[in-house]
């Protein structure tokens, strides 16, 4: 099946189309359909009618935005009509949903004309709290937005002119650092004078560019002040008539430092490329085929070609999803009553300011795990990757606030808390974390330190303020990985490697493990060779305040030496593995999942105690369940009996001071109306947050299913138990899983401190 019947079949399949409507309220009893309809929705209507304000309170509309078209310019595809551009805008609605959480209602009008359509939308105002225009022919475009930005108080914003002049805007930035040329000197040449042509000019001169340098060329050759006078161009084109020679594109690219191409295919030479400036920036953005090919480009000269395109099978591709969506997020959140040149340049900037920083494992594998680092060939980040949401979003409100068009102001750190909040509950937990870890950042061994994930996490951790890492390893490997990647940070090392340096480790494990068979040359070949050893005795020994490892070794045997050096807490004899699963509105811990295969009742009820204190190291008051395949007595073994002592020994003791109760089943433990109904007189009022398996198998499995089935985001595996903070990763974790472990870490050692 070729792509276009693939996609025939992706749109029928039922239901039909891309996207639907759901509630958010609940409506399960008639009391809630009262409040939902009639008589109760009276009462928010008639305050609305005494403050329209309250709108955004009451309603979705400050979460609303209308995708509107009217189908005369759609993608490559021209003028095919209003009811045909409907998929194209319904996938508009998707890409608003699914990078910045905006809910969409797609308007498309059946007109050609501007007045007819500029009324329609306008008295649509009430219903939104945005206007996205797409796929609208020029000129009129600049007719119906300028107008609608005039009469409405909301924002309306023309992605085809404005996206692509925004991302290329960033794309530009970082080239010319590359290039070492400054942006008020540079010459540019555009192949286009269309609507995103144009705006793209523009916008380059918002960014510094002087409109003098700019030479724009349309199918007739280079626009001049001889063709404006002949009255051979429109109003818009006419703004960027230069008073120089007649001439083609040819003609227009020498000794050109910048193309940008919003025209046709193929329109561009190799002997047009090597006519250009020393490192030539090459924006060929013609879709799907660019005015020149990226090999072509390539090809064409000696030195750096910094090339662009809008294809997603090439690099640097200028994707109009890096901007709409988190423009939109950054003007709805403030209440905007525009998208002005402000916003839009701090859009550009926040995104060039991203692609310099260290990539994501999730952007590298969407990649084809091909490294990705700032350069010629990464000077935008990649669509797919969830930062832009929090460095866009953010520096979008603040221009607004900043240029007086916002009617809401923010604290601008609470804010990226709330946009990552949309993003899922875990993200939201980890912020609590990370917070925590910030006020007070501790040393953290990372035994693994030469691995590549492990010196990317450490740059993180110093970059963020998270912790103070301490990488483990050959100290000229870890310095060289960090000099390939671009990382700039001098990173501490301590290299077991050097002779002598390390004697009282390797006399404090011997010490340790001496009446265990371990003898003295033995305890300074394991200093030296291994580093799960030397970690855990730099914690042992105050050199650092915590450990991770893991990432490269079977949990068991990575698990070995922290035991066997640092041991457990003090008046605790086992320790656990714990994950904490995230889903839209609801967190909970599993336990144990990693560590014990059988545990008796005395195991079950001290898991359970160290699962519910980290639980409150992530702000939540835990509720506990002991769980079974029995309902408090209702069949008796020797498992179920294990969990009913485990919970009496739980309420007998007095530093228990949480709710917790079982044996129960699953179902019973986490829905709402079987606990409550059924078992009403039992010590949980509310569905149980801390998950206690009765032994791994079942921990191991469960944990499992919710995160693939269940849809559920796990952290961890947190360790519990030890006597000071050591985490084992998982085998394969990535650099965003080091980090969050290295926070639980700082904060678990602040509150030992």
């Amino acid at each position: 099946m070729g792509l276009d019947d693939e996609s025939r079949e992706y749109h029928r399949q039922e239901p039909p189309g891309k996207l639907e409507i759901s509630t958010t309220k609940p409506t399960n009893t008639q009391r809630d359909l009262s409040l939902a309809y009639s008589p109760g929705v009276a009462a928010p209507c008639l305050d609305i009618a005494e403050d329209v304000s309250l709108a955004y309170e009451y309603t979705a509309k400050g979460n609303m935005v209308g995708v509107v078209s009217n189908g005369s310019a759609v993608l490559g595809l021209g003028d095919i009509g209003a009811q045909a551009s409907k998929p194209v805008m319904e996938g508009k609605g998707v890409l608003f949903k699914r990078f910045a959480d905006i809910d969409v209602f797609d308007i498309e009008l059946d007109t050609d004309d501007p007045e007819k359509m500029i009324e329609s939308v306008a008295m649509m105002e009430p219903t939104f709290g945005g206007i996205n225009l797409e796929d609208i022919k020029a000129p009129e475009c600049f007719t119906i937005e300028e107008r609608l930005r005039k009469e409405m108080n909301i924002p309306v914003f023309h992605d085809d002119q404005h996206g692509t002049a925004i991302i290329s805007g960033a794309a530009l930035l970082n080239a010319l650092e590359i290039a070492e040329k400054d942006i008020s000197d540079i010459n540019v040449v555009f192949s286009g004078a269309g609507a995103s042509a144009i705006a793209t000019a523009r916008f380059y001169v918002s960014l510094g560019a002087k409109k003098e340098n700019i030479t724009m060329c349309d199918s007739s050759g280079i626009i001049t002040e001889q063709r404006a006078e002949a009255g051979e161009v429109n109003q818009y084109k006419r703004q960027f008539a230069r008073d120089i020679p007649e001439g083609d594109l040819a003609d227009a690219m020498e000794g050109a430092d910048v193309f940008v191409g919003l025209s046709v295919a193929g329109i561009v030479s190799q002997e047009m490329v090597r006519s250009m400036a020393n490192d030539p920036v090459i924006f060929a953005m013609a879709n799907p085929d660019p005015e020149i090919t990226y090999e072509d480009a390539k090809e064409a000269r000696q030195d750096t070609v910094i090339m662009a395109t809008g294809r997603s099978d090439y690099p640097n591709q200028v994707n109009n999803v890096l901007g709409f969506p988190f423009i939109f997020r950054g003007a709805l959140d403030v209440r905007a009553s525009e998208i002005n040149e402000e916003m839009k340049v701090a859009a550009a900037e926040a995104l060039a300011r991203l692609a310099r920083q260290d990539v994501p494992d999730a952007v590298v594998k969407a990649y084809g795990d091909q490294p990705i680092q700032f350069g010629p060939d990464y000077i935008i980040p990649k669509p797919v990757d969830p930062r832009v949401l929090f460095e866009v979003a953010p520096a979008v409100a603040k221009a607004a606030v900043t240029s007086g068009v916002a009617r809401n102001e923010i604290d601008i750190n609470r804010y990226v808390e709330k946009l990552e909040a949309r993003l899922g509950k875990s993200r939201e937990m980890m912020r609590v974390v990370l917070n925590k870890a910030r006020s007070d950042p501790m040393r953290v061994a990372l035994a693994e330190g030469t691995e590549e994930k492990m010196v990317r996490a450490a740059y993180q951790l110093v970059e963020q303020g998270i912790a103070e890492p301490i990488l483990i390893g050959d100290a000229d490997a870890i310095t060289r990985t960090a000099r390939t990647l671009g990382l700039e940070f001098d990173p501490t090392i301590a290299d077991p490697t050097n002779e002598g340096q390390w004697d009282h480790y390797a006399n404090r494990l011997y010490e340790l493990r001496r009446r265990k068979g371990l003898s003295r040359s033995e305890a300074s070949h394991l200093i030296q060779r291994d580093t799960n050893y030397f970690g855990s005795v730099m914690v042992d020994s105050g050199d650092a305040d915590a450990m991770l490892t893991g990432l490269t070794h079977h949990y068991p045997s990575a698990l070995r030496p922290p035991l066997q050096v640092i041991g457990t807490a003090e008046d605790t004899d086992y320790v656990a593995g714990v994950y904490m699963l995230t889903f839209k509105n609801r967190v909970i811990f599993c336990a144990d999942t990693t560590v014990n295969f059988d545990p008796d009742a005395k195991m079950l009820a001290e898991i359970t105690k160290h699962a519910s204190d980290l639980a409150r190291r992530f702000n939540v008051e835990p509720r506990a369940a002991l769980l079974s395949y029995s309902n408090f007595g209702s069949v008796d073994n020797q498992s179920t009996r294990e969990s009913r002592e485990a919970v009496q020994l739980l309420h007998d003791d007095p530093e228990v001071d949480f709710p917790v109760d079982g044996e129960m089943q699953a179902d019973t433990a986490v829905v709402e109306e079987i606990l409550t109904g059924t078992y009403a007189n039992f010590e949980l009022k509310e569905p149980a947050n801390v998950l206690v398996f009765p032994n791994l198998e079942a921990g191991n499995i469960a944990y499992k299913l919710l995160q693939r089935l269940g849809g559920a985001e796990a952290i961890g595996p947190m360790l519990v138990g030890m006597d000071k903070p050591v985490h084992v990763l998982q085998r394969g974790d990535e650099v965003k899983d080091i980090v969050n472990l290295a926070s639980v870490a700082v904060v678990d050692a602040q509150g030992r401190e």
